[in-house]
């Protein structure tokens, strides 16, 4: 090697330590950045071609090195639309170019970013710190079914109201119940055989001369608030009645009523034209047997309650009780009362959206001021086999190559830490180290060329 090239080695070398300081500063300066991802330098020999015994030390070349794979810090933003990845992968947002109609135009180039702090703007999208729109499926809360794909939008109308399909209630029905006799002690083991003295040839329903009585040999299984499909509530008191006790090939049965008019009178009323109103029904009978065998329940099929109107107000044509084998069972109790274990239903009043939140499969949850919650949204991440290969731009979104293959939906492993972002993935004591490193070289490099401009001088004054 001559003086000459030892020069243009030297200047080469100041050229790659010149890059990488570049790639440093950049570090430096995005290290508050939000799902920033550092860019590394790689030197590269350029070795020309010669022979083993004849080789000549070449120039470096410096090269970025991406790490779009290493995973930076994960904090707590206390936003609750904020989201961070926690494992591979990107999310999918669309970048905006105008206006039109009042709605944005967004790119039909889908982008990827790691930077998850997204917020609601005016129009319901989920937008971040650098302007990406996240994409993925929106979902009407009140059935759970998407509504298509592509820009999350978030809706802020009231969730309707729905009326109660089904109920679900889960109990133990005492063996020997205890009910009040007509002296108000307790009777053990009564059966609602007769009323008034008289035996019962129509269980369909109690009226309300009869409920009284009614109360005195039944035990009562909790209420539940049910609502119509205006959304107005109302209460169903329930009450079991046994009727018939194990004895050879005939089971323990049990009835349930519901209080289906709670202003009939429960005495003689001809007030009004002469019409004896305490006649009219004040419980209805669901219309199934519960029978019991060894304190087995023998599930019913398709158990439900049909036409329930309460009071006047039509809850729903029909109404699906999920009582379950297991769920509904008869053994013994000492108290000889009910014990209510479930009593749910699936019916609600309307509610305007109150809140949002993120579940870790990144499922966009609505709270609404009903009490419920919905799914409004999943939100889109992609993976790809070599994520150093993506182009990155100026925004922080990152675009898809050749290089990096194609993108797969889904989360594939990765968990979405919702209210949460991810950090820069720069070591700020690590980059001053590279930097020391970086100025040594850089300093070693031109004390070379300080060297080979001695040498030369050396070599004119001999010619003089």
């Amino acid at each position: 090697m001559d003086i000459f090239n030892a020069l243009q080695t030297a200047v080469s070398g100041l050229q790659a330590q010149s890059y990488s300081l570049n790639n440093i500063s950049g570090n430096i300066a995005n290290s508050q950045t939000t799902g920033f991802k550092r860019v590394d330098t790689n030197f590269v020999d350029m070795v020309g071609e010669q022979p083993v015994n004849q080789q000549v030390s070449g120039t470096v070349g410096a090269f970025s090195r991406l790490t779009n794979n290493i995973q930076g810090g994960l904090l707590a933003s206390g936003v609750s639309t904020n989201m961070a990845l926690s494992g591979q992968g990107f999310f999918t947002v669309q970048t905006k170019t105008g206006d039109a109609v009042g709605q944005p135009t967004l790119s039909p180039t889908p982008r990827y970013t790691r930077r998850g702090d997204f917020q609601l703007d005016s129009l319901g999208y989920l937008v971040n710190g650098s302007g990406g729109y996240l994409t993925g499926q929106n979902y009407d809360p009140r059935t759970g079914q998407s509504t298509g794909s592509g820009p999350i939008n978030i809706s802020t109308a009231s969730l309707p109201a729905k009326a109660t399909s089904s109920v679900t209630y889960a109990a133990n029905l005492p063996q020997v119940p205890k009910t009040k006799n007509s002296s108000g002690g307790d009777s053990d083991g009564s059966l609602l055989l007769k009323l008034h003295g008289a035996a019962i040839t129509d269980y369909s329903k109690i009226s309300g001369a009869d409920q009284k009585e009614f109360a005195t040999k039944t035990l009562s299984g909790g209420e539940i608030t049910a609502y119509s499909i205006t959304g107005a509530p109302t209460t169903v008191q329930l009450r079991w009645a046994k009727i018939a006790n194990q004895n050879g090939t005939t089971p323990d049965t049990w009835n349930l009523y519901y209080l289906s008019n709670s202003k009939v009178p429960d005495t003689d009323d001809t007030s009004t034209a002469g019409v004896d109103e305490s006649a009219a029904t004040a419980w209805t009978n669901v219309g199934i047997d519960f029978k019991f065998t060894d304190g087995i329940l023998a599930p019913p099929l398709d158990p439900r309650i049909n036409n329930l109107t309460i009071d006047g107000v039509k809850v729903n044509d029909s109404v699906a009780l999920n009582i379950y084998k297991n769920a509904l069972t008869q053994y013994s109790a000492t108290d000889g009362a009910i014990r209510t274990d479930t009593a749910v239903q699936d019916g609600y009043a309307s509610g305007s959206l109150t809140s949002l939140s993120v579940s870790t499969e990144g499922k966009i949850i609505g709270t609404y001021s009903n009490g419920n919650s919905a799914i409004v949204a999943q939100a889109g991440v992609a993976q790809f086999k070599n994520p150093n290969a993506l182009k990155a731009d100026t925004t922080g979104n990152f675009s898809a190559t050749l290089a990096s293959g194609e993108p797969t939906t889904g989360l594939n492993g990765t968990i979405v830490a919702g209210g949460q972002l991810e950090q820069s993935n720069t070591d700020v004591a690590g980059e001053f180290s590279k930097m020391i490193v970086t100025q040594q070289a850089y300093s070693a490099n031109t004390r070379v060329m300080s060297t080979a401009q001695t040498m030369m001088s050396d070599l004119i004054n001999i010619i003089r």
